[in-house]
C-alpha cells in the first residue's frame, strides 16, 4: 500500500449552472476559474492563488436523469480503482459509476459507503495535485462523515483505505464525533447523523480568513446560510450554507 492510498487528493463540484457557481465560488472565497482545456471535455479548475483546489462540472446526463443535485464529491487515492471499487462491494457498499479512464488524467470511480454516503476512488498519472495542510486560508481543510452509522462507517473506511482512529470527542445525546486520518495527520471527523442532519453524506470544509465575512458574502452572492456561526475546538467556527444551486458547502475560520 503507498503512502498516497487512502488522502483525500480531489474535490469535485457537480452543479445546474457552471458558470453561475463559478461566480459565486469567486466571490465568496477569492477561487479563480478557469477551463481545464481536456479535449472533449467542458471541465472548470477552480485555483487558490495559482494552487489548484477543486473542479467543476455540469451534472452528467445519467445522473440527471436520477435526479441527483448539485453536490460537492471528496475523491480518495487508490492504489489500483479497479481492486478498490470491487472491495467496495465486497463490504457491502455500492460502485454508482464503474471505474473509467480521463485520458491523460487518471482512472477514477464513484462509489458510496453500505449507508450511503457517496464519494470517489481515483488513481492519477504522475503526482497528485499537492493539498495544502489545516489552516491553509481558500483549500478544504476538513472532511465531515454525517453517517448513517458511525462505528459501522468507520469500519469500512478503515478497511478500504487504512484509516485510523484518531481522538474521539463526546458529543452528548449526538454520541461520539470520531476523529479519523492516517500517519497521524487528521483528514477529519465522522459521527451518526441524526435525524435532522441531512445524510448520510460527506460535507467538506473550506478554510477562511473570517468567517463572520465569508458568510455576509454567501448572502450577498445568493447563497443560504444553513447553520450560523458555530465554535469548533480550536478557536475556530463553521458555518453551513448552499450556494445558489443547491449545493451543501461549509467554511471553517476565526472570528473578528
Amino acid at each position: 500500500m503507498s503512502v498516497t492510498h487512502g488522502s483525500f487528493v480531489w474535490y469535485e463540484l457537480m452543479t445546474t449552472d457552471v458558470k453561475a457557481a463559478a461566480a459565486f465560488y469567486s466571490a465568496v472565497l477569492g477561487w479563480d476559474a478557469a477551463d481545464s482545456g481536456m479535449p472533449g471535455l467542458s471541465y472548470t479548475l477552480f485555483s487558490n492563488k495559482g494552487a489548484l483546489v477543486a473542479g467543476l462540472m455540469d451534472i452528467p446526463p445519467d445522473a440527471a436523469a436520477r435526479n441527483v443535485p448539485p453536490n460537492w464529491t471528496g475523491f480518495v487515492a487508490a492504489d489500483d480503482v479497479d481492486v478498490s471499487a470491487a472491495e467496495v462491494v465486497k463490504l457491502g457498499g455500492q460502485v454508482h459509476r464503474a471505474p473509467d479512464d480521463i485520458p491523460g488524467v487518471g482512472r477514477f470511480a464513484i462509489a458510496a459507503d453500505p449507508y450511503g454516503a457517496v464519494f470517489g476512488l481515483f488513481k492519477g498519472q504522475g503526482e497528485p495535485p499537492a493539498m495544502p495542510g489545516l489552516g491553509t486560508p481558500g483549500h478544504i481543510a476538513w472532511r465531515e462523515l454525517h453517517a448513517g452509522d458511525g462505528p459501522g462507517a468507520f469500519e469500512f473506511y478503515s478497511r478500504l483505505f487504512g484509516w485510523e482512529k484518531h481522538q474521539g470527542l463526546d458529543m452528548g445525546p449526538m454520541g461520539v464525533y470520531q476523529l479519523y486520518g492516517q500517519n497521524g495527520t487528521d483528514y477529519g471527523g465522522m459521527m451518526t447523523r441524526t435525524k435532522d442532519m441531512c445524510g448520510p453524506m460527506w460535507v467538506y470544509y473550506i478554510q477562511v480568513d473570517n468567517i463572520d465575512e465569508t458568510a455576509k458574502r454567501v448572502t450577498d452572492n445568493g447563497g443560504k446560510i444553513l447553520m450560523e456561526p458555530m465554535e469548533v475546538p480550536g478557536e475556530m467556527w463553521v458555518i453551513q450554507c448552499r450556494d445558489p444551486q443547491g449545493a451543501l458547502t461549509a467554511m471553517v475560520g476565526p472570528r473578528s
